[in-house]
């Protein structure tokens, strides 16, 4: 398999857990959208393209009236209850982190500009937190850390040891493209 190049990044206590806000790496120095959620060697982190603009004003990552994220994660026996958007904090407890490609603007994947994605971040992130797998909610974030085109499902390349997976979107403005199968198959396969 192939495996993307780690980064060179500074390592913090193995305990830690990034609930507060954060500043972004690069030139500009940023408060982040929405906090990363997440611990040392979860059993997955999903990652989206960046906060909708409901996710943005509440605060609460896939909060928007359409997007049936926590539903889907109770559905597929990820979470023993259905959370709300404003318990995302506790996704910890289950073994599940968050965060997005970009944290410094909020919107659809249209209104994002390439130039706001993070990928070292998204990548330095992922090898610091070692998860088993990071599970991209939607095939724009996957395209946009890999680097190419990419199908549903698990990926060839890995983040140090960490396995990688496209999911179809749970965002309303990507109905057409929904297959719960792909959820259930990451459930099945590799957690």
């Amino acid at each position: 398999m192939a495996r993307l190049p780690r980064r060179p990044q500074a390592r913090g206590p193995s305990a830690e857990v990034a609930l507060a806000p954060s500043r972004c790496s690069g030139d500009e120095d940023c408060l982040l959208i929405l906090p990363d959620v997440i611990k040392p060697h979860l059993r997955v982190v999903f990652c989206g393209t960046a906060a909708g603009d409901a996710s943005a004003r509440a605060s609460a990552y896939y909060a928007g009236p359409g997007n049936f994220f926590w539903r889907v994660l109770h559905e597929i026996g990820l979470t023993p209850t259905r959370l709300a958007p404003s318990d995302y904090a506790r996704l910890l407890e289950y073994g599940i982190g968050l965060t997005d490609v970009c944290k410094r603007r909020s919107g659809s994947d249209r209104a994002i500009r390439r130039k706001d994605f993070d990928v070292a971040r998204v990548v330095s992130l992922i090898d610091r937190y070692q998860p088993r797998i990071l599970a991209f909610n939607g095939k724009r974030a996957a395209q946009i850390v890999l680097g190419h085109p990419i199908a549903y499902g698990p990926q060839t390349e890995r983040l140090a040891e960490t396995r990688l997976f496209a999911l179809p979107s749970t965002s309303a403005a990507a109905r057409g493209f929904w297959d719960i199968g792909h959820w259930r198959w990451l459930v099945a396969a590799a957690l």
